[in-house]
């Protein structure tokens, strides 16, 4: 073992073997000991910022780096090889069959997820580095019920998502410190794939979440710089797109790509986090209590402003502006269902195509053609960079726009029971994404749920027809729907239903919801994992 780094979990000791050597352990160590105390030191001024919001100190643009918007001259890094074109993403979490069948889907890229539609066990994080190291092999297969599943000749490009900077990862400590999830998942995947990405024509590429503040783009341009070099690869040979999923973000677009510009390719929307950190980072605002969670469209005031400030941001800077997801899915024993379904898929991605987006993600591999449809009808190349939108002019007071027309209906706080109940349960379960009602639910969408329920209650909002949503009337609505959650997301064990149902009782009490509910759960996934409980106890 390399010295001071501990391993607490025996779990998939194959994988663990593969992946875990002690080269990649003391680049991870490396990583570790360099960086660390600047994310934790980030992760303190969140709380700070986060008291500040409580205040009544209004976001805003950043007065110190005007100069950066100012200036018209910088430009980010081209687009890498195989991120030309990138109309449409697919993204999923990394099993072996999921990867396979994103890869070989026709969208042009696929986004491996390990952060929000992943529930974070040591076994499904080192198996998935098995798989896309194997993937980028090309020595990839799977076999499922008498199907075999292979490599297609021309895969999709890979893109890896790594956990955000809040997150930990428990089951490894260095000098008796949990490391970064962040860093674990990057590091992992760079060490062993890198310089296999660059030999077959490609290169490393990532998906950078919920970063808050613009010095936590810095902190990742560190991190590369650092990693290649530790490798031997040229700088700038890492990409990595950025997505704009919460709310202090959006007013630091262009700080964030200058940080990484050498590096950039790009900002996503991030639209489902981006309405729940709307939610959280306005917790002291009764004005910013929101309707339905169906009524909080990409069209609404607040939502609007943030994509048209995106696009005309990317392409200022000449980087690719990514659309969001769609979360409908195909729905196969009801056509009439799915139609209305897939028509709301086409209005959404002519609506960011329009607008003048670079591309668009999608859940499920059936979803490409009608994305792909929209996309090759209205670009008139492989981007649209050309669409500067120099028309648009967004003002904070845009960006903080609560104006969002809708109700809060009965049917929409028992949906967002329901939902958040289900989600919950399966994640402990070790499952991070689980279709529900018609719609691909992970742990954004979850997160909305969590802090609209609190938000009701803290607020003392009341359904359309009058009645106050109260601590008693949710927990009325819980007694109900919990028993059955089984049969609505089949899979999920009763004793996980159980710690659903407490989590969800404990966090509307509460007097500002907590910051993730995957930090919460973790500890069920430690136990799982089989590391000791007195050390989980001390350290999480």
């Amino acid at each position: 073992m390399v010295k001071g780094v501990q391993i607490h979990s025996k779990v998939a000791p194959q994988a663990q073997a593969e992946i875990l050597t002690d080269p990649a352990l003391e680049f991870l160590a490396a990583l570790h000991r360099t960086f660390e105390s600047t994310r934790q030191s980030l992760l303190v001024a969140r709380e700070d910022a986060q008291r500040r919001y409580d205040a009544g100190v209004p976001l805003d643009f950043p007065t110190e780096t005007a100069h950066i918007r100012a200036e018209p001259s910088w430009h980010c890094a081209p687009p890498a090889p195989g991120l030309e074109d990138r109309r449409v993403e697919i993204t999923g979490p990394t099993d072996r069959k999921m990867v396979i069948n994103a890869l070989n889907s026709g969208a042009k890229t696929f986004m491996a997820d390990f952060e929000d539609s992943s529930a974070p066990t040591f076994a499904n994080l080192l198996n998935g580095q098995i798989n896309l190291r194997d993937a980028i092999l090309r020595k990839i297969d799977f076999e499922s019920n008498g199907k075999q599943y292979k490599l297609s000749a021309k895969p999709a490009t890979l893109i890896v998502r790594p956990r955000g900077w809040h997150l930990d990862e428990p089951r490894v400590t260095i000098d008796n410190t949990p490391i970064s999830g962040s860093i674990f998942d990057f590091a992992l995947f760079f060490f062993h794939n890198a310089k296999a990405l660059v030999d077959s024509g490609r290169g490393p590429y990532f998906y950078l979440p919920k970063m808050e503040h613009y010095l936590e783009a810095r902190l990742w341009n560190d991190i590369f710089l650092f990693a290649q070099s530790y490798v031997g690869l040229p700088h700038n040979t890492i990409r990595a797109t950025v997505l704009i999923e919460t709310l202090p973000a959006a007013f630091q677009m262009e700080e964030i790509l200058f940080e990484l510009r050498n590096h950039s390719s790009g900002l996503n929307c991030g639209r489902w986090d981006y309405i729940f950190s709307f939610i959280k980072k306005r917790r002291a605002d009764r004005s910013a209590v929101l309707p339905d969670r169906k009524d909080v469209t990409m069209t609404v005031g607040f939502m609007d402003s943030y994509v048209r400030l995106l696009i005309q941001t990317c392409h200022k800077r000449k980087v690719a502006a990514m659309g969001g997801m769609s979360a409908q899915i195909p729905i196969k024993d009801d056509p009439k269902a799915n139609e209305i379904a897939m028509n709301k898929v086409r209005a959404d991605k002519l609506r960011e195509v329009t607008a003048g987006h670079d591309g668009t993600w999608i859940a499920h591999p059936l979803i490409n053609k009608i994305a792909r449809e929209v996309f090759d009808e209205h670009m008139l190349g492989p981007n649209q960079y050309h669409v500067l939108r120099s028309e648009v002019r967004v003002t904070a007071a845009d960006l903080l726009d609560t104006k969002v027309p809708g109700k809060i209906t009965v049917d929409g706080v028992r949906e967002n029971i329901s939902t958040s109940l289900a989600y919950t349960a399966s994640w402990i379960g070790g499952n991070g994404c689980i279709p529900y009602n018609y719609l691909m639910e992970d742990a954004a969408t979850a997160e909305i749920t969590r802090v609209q329920l609190w938000q009701w209650v803290k607020y003392g909002s009341r359904i359309e027809s009058g009645q106050p949503i109260t601590l008693e009337y949710i927990d009325g609505l819980i007694a109900e729907l919990a028993p059955g959650i089984k049969k609505l997301a089949p899979g999920v064990k009763e004793e996980h239903v159980k710690v659903a149902v407490e989590y969800l009782k404990g966090q509307i009490r509460r007097e500002w919801p907590s910051e993730f509910l995957t930090s919460d759960l973790m500890p069920y996934l430690a136990i799982a994992d089989g590391v000791d409980p007195a050390w989980q106890k001390a350290v999480l």
